[in-house]
């Protein structure tokens, strides 16, 4: 068994899929129109392109995934993860894009963690290993 897709919900494809790739340098991967102006868009890490595809979701026809969303924001709880080889250097290059940081990067003892809000709803958090 492998994990080969994740999701990240969404309200708008296009911003969505600007966000992802310009701001945190992801790649897209896949765009595949399903009708009704819906579609199945993926990015991937440029640095693992055949890795884990992050699935851009939209939450509109899922009331209970907006309450989800809004919830965890209001709690500051972010909606998933993205590790980083350098997570100073992530949060310098990102606040210089304009990116909005709920959290600084702060020593958490075995990671060091940042939390940012990715303009579609969610709070992400980005982390960085720093003992075993």
């Amino acid at each position: 068994m492998k994990i080969k897709l994740s999701s990240v919900s969404i309200e708008d494809y296009d911003k969505a899929l600007k966000f992802y790739t310009e701001i945190l340098g992801f790649s897209a991967k896949r765009d595949i129109p399903l009708g009704d102006g819906a579609r199945w868009i993926t990015v991937v890490s440029p640095e693992d392109p055949d890795g884990v595809e992050l699935l851009l979701e939209p939450n509109a026809s899922y009331p209970a995934m907006k309450a989800l969303k809004e919830s965890l924001f209001q709690d500051g709880i972010p909606f998933t993860a993205f590790e980083v080889d350098d997570i100073q250097r992530e949060y310098e290059r990102m606040e210089k894009l304009g990116v909005e940081f709920m959290m600084e990067p702060t020593n958490m003892g075995m990671t060091t963690a940042a939390v940012f809000n990715d303009t579609c709803g969610n709070l992400i958090q980005i982390y960085q290993i720093t003992g075993e």
